[in-house]
């Protein structure tokens, strides 16, 4: 219910970003007015896993996963009045950022009901939900051929039926246990864990590099490569589904051999896949079995972190801490974009955005199997 749940309110978090050029024709937008758009809901998203975290420690995922999808309705369906009007649309982006929190709920309901040796593998099938982000870039387009509304009321009314089989299924764990601190306390105590901002750094390469590609990849496919827009959407959807696959892969071999290890293997795999392609190999097959790998070894990563968190955190803190964790990985996706774009307008090239991406994968491969394999819950 958890995934299900994530897929579905992240399908509504990302509606924008397939329809960016059509509100760009429509509305006569310039790309930094487009950019705008589609990133205000994925920055409030992230920034809002902050509170929702904190908030799920404090009244369960029973309230909050039902409450959260039931007022991402709102946003969703008043996208069909605002699309005409570019400044009502901020707005409206602004509050669809909500159906971004949904991914701190998810992780302490999800670790609360799996012992410790198996949450590494559960939190990673809960994670497996990232993957609403492709489904809302391949279908939205699609289904708005059949009318340009259409996909906002398809959404709205799934959100609205598993709102309702969220609240009569979801249970909290009746061992969980309930902060008595006021919210700001929580969270202050939770931004002091040294393992938060840790952990932080270590998702905001992993989680934030998906994420990242998510944004870029099409554009560097058509810039370097000269694919069309189809093809290059089509491969970006391949590099996100590896992403997806291998998340789950990531938790249970933390599970089984230890999260800060496999967080280092995997990080250091993307940063020899970044080197590669700094070297711009062709397409086929190089360059395409070097983006794989990468999209593989991010995705892993991501998994072995979030494995890593149920072993380091105090299990009161789980909430907050992840919704600190969550917010700085989503925040640490928008930064590369920029790095590459401006690298490309100066340069005419991408192999020193993927040298840098390589020194900071390589970086954080050295923290995670130096410092983080000897990191406890007791600090």
């Amino acid at each position: 219910m958890a995934t299900v749940g994530f897929g579905l309110t992240f399908w509504a978090w990302n509606l924008i970003s397939p329809l960016g050029d059509h509100y760009k024709g429509r509305l006569g937008l310039s790309s930094f007015q487009q950019s705008l758009l589609v990133a205000i809901p994925v920055i409030v998203g992230s920034v809002g896993r902050v509170p929702a975290g904190a908030l799920t420690d404090r009244y369960g995922a029973r309230i909050m996963f039902p409450l959260v999808s039931a007022l991402s309705i709102i946003p969703t369906l008043l996208l069909v009045p605002a699309g005409g009007n570019y400044g009502v649309l901020l707005v409206v982006a602004f509050f669809l950022g909500l159906a971004g929190t949904t991914f701190a709920i998810g992780v302490p309901l999800v670790n609360s009901w799996f012992p410790p040796e198996r949450r590494g593998f559960a939190v990673g099938i809960f994670g497996m939900g990232m993957g609403g982000v492709a489904l809302s870039g391949y279908f939205t387009p699609r289904i708005a051929k059949h009318g340009q509304d259409l996909p906002f009321y398809v959404v709205a009314l799934g959100l609205a039926v598993y709102s309702v089989l969220a609240l009569l299924l979801i249970e909290d764990h009746p061992d969980r246990v309930v902060p008595d601190q006021p919210l700001t306390r929580r969270l202050g105590r939770a931004g002091r864990l040294r393992v938060t901002w840790e952990l932080s750094a270590l998702y905001a390469i992993g989680f934030g590099g998906i994420v990242a590609f998510g944004v870029y990849l099409p554009t560097y496919l058509k810039n370097w490569y000269g694919l069309s827009a189809t093809d290059a959407g089509t491969k970006a959807a391949g590099f996100a589904l590896v992403t997806v696959l291998f998340r789950p892969l990531g938790g249970r071999l933390g599970d089984k051999i230890h999260p800060a290890i496999v967080s280092a293997w995997a990080l250091g795999i993307v940063a020899l896949g970044a080197i590669v392609q700094a070297f711009d190999p062709g397409l086929y097959p190089a360059g395409t079995i070097c983006l794989l790998v990468m999209a593989a070894g991010l995705g892993t990563a991501s998994g072995s972190v979030f494995a890593l968190v149920s072993q380091v955190t105090p299990q009161a803190q789980v909430g907050s801490v992840t919704g600190i964790v969550g917010a700085m990985g989503g925040l640490g996706g928008f930064v590369p974009p920029l790095v590459m774009g401006s690298i490309y307008s100066a340069k005419h090239a991408y192999s020193i955005g993927f040298m840098l991406l390589s020194d900071l994968a390589l970086a954080g491969c050295v923290y995670a199997y130096g410092r983080m394999r000897e990191a406890r819950p007791d600090g």
